[in-house]
């Protein structure tokens, strides 16, 4: 990337510290505490059980967005014919194949050396590949208008899918966690290397209490990648700053409404990445940006926000070493013996000691500027 957006940093990073320390943190207290005030606002800190949206189901999405904001930044030499591109294809491809893997490593399928947990698409880190991988290849093969054109026959495409199309009795719009088409067509495509499948007597059994979707929700997680990419066109431009956050704004607030109208018909629901869903994230996506930018961009506010860019620069090794690695058992080793005396808040005290110890990593790695990249 020739010129490093700090508002994207410092956003990614907020995103990462959203996810990896204060909902922790804030979960474990309020198991602890048992306030009735704080547990009447816990709903922000979980995901929505199937239809509407919560704060904490922007997490994923907008992880996707500033992935595709990158592309115009880190891409454009190729597209411009400075570099060959070839070189930029092998990126692409290095990228996927890198963020697969860490996704098979975070879902413990790797690492369990258990031959029958290896699932195949399973990952928010894969389905942040797909959405990159989609959005870079329009990017260099395509203008803008096409893009914009392509994100549209995506939304449109699923919909009618999930609308018109029946796969094994699901479908048909049938938007529930049982008969929907996606979920229909990842029993077909993926079987027993679906997440959470296991094989009794030859015979594939799926888990009642998982409806998460990839195959088809692959679409829509190429629009999310796909509105990043477009942001990432609007803030590389050379508008002044003033109109590069009217567009952001103006086009945030028109994709919220016309996702809450379309909602009517189809729902909005984030497990299965509903066009309706992929266009309100995009929105609202597009909106934090725009406030991101303002605040670190345009009006300065750097050092006030460097602590988030510890996180936003090493995004990837913080959320690996938050799934990978049991920090908490290393602080239980060390302070067991306070259980006995503070009770339930041990956890707390654990919780705090995980996500500490993720950031004084982190913390380090930015002092010595190394970073984890795909």
């Amino acid at each position: 990337m020739k010129r490093r957006l700090a508002s994207l940093d410092v956003l990614r990073g907020a995103d990462l510290f959203f996810l990896l320390a204060l909902g922790p943190v804030v979960n474990a207290i309020a198991r602890a505490a048992n306030w009735e005030w704080l547990n009447s606002s816990m709903w922000i800190f979980h995901h929505v059980e199937w239809e509407g949206f919560a704060p904490w189901d922007m997490i994923m999405p907008l992880f996707m967005f500033m992935s595709g904001i990158t592309i115009p930044f880190a891409l454009e030499h190729y597209r411009r014919g400075e570099s060959p591109l070839s070189e930029a294809i092998w990126r692409i491809v290095r990228r996927v194949v890198v963020l697969w893997i860490f996704g098979m490593m975070c879902q413990g399928n790797l690492l369990a050396l258990d031959p029958s947990r290896i699932y195949l698409y399973t990952n928010t880190l894969q389905a942040i590949a797909v959405a990159y991988a989609a959005a870079a290849v329009l990017y260099l093969f395509s203008r803008v208008r096409t893009q914009i054109i392509a994100a549209v026959v995506l939304l449109l495409g699923y919909w009618l899918a999930m609308e018109h199309l029946s796969v094994g009795g699901f479908g048909m719009g049938d938007y529930t966690p049982e008969g929907n088409l996606a979920e229909g067509i990842d029993r077909l495509v993926l079987g027993r290397w679906r997440d959470h499948a296991t094989v009794e007597n030859g015979v594939v059994v799926w888990d009642a209490g998982y409806h998460y979707t990839w195959i088809l929700s692959s679409l829509t997680f190429a629009v999310t990648g796909i509105s990043g990419m477009l942001a990432g066109h609007i803030l590389k431009s050379k508008w002044m700053d003033s109109r590069k956050l009217k567009v952001l704004f103006t086009a945030g607030a028109a994709m919220v409404a016309v996702a809450l109208l379309w909602s009517i018909w189809m729902p909005i629901v984030k497990i299965i990445w509903t066009s309706s869903m992929a266009l309100f994230a995009a929105g609202v996506s597009f909106i934090l940006m725009g406030i991101a930018y303002y605040l670190v961009d345009c009006k300065g506010y750097t050092r006030q926000s460097e602590w988030l860019k510890v996180y936003g620069m090493n995004s990837i090794a913080a959320y690996m070493l938050a799934q990978i690695v049991n920090f908490r058992g290393v602080a239980n080793s060390l302070f067991y013996g306070l259980e006995q005396y503070i009770g339930d808040w041990y956890q707390v005290l654990l919780t705090l000691c995980q996500v500490g110890t993720i950031y004084l990593i982190v913390w380090v790695m930015h002092r010595k500027k190394i970073y984890l990249k795909a």
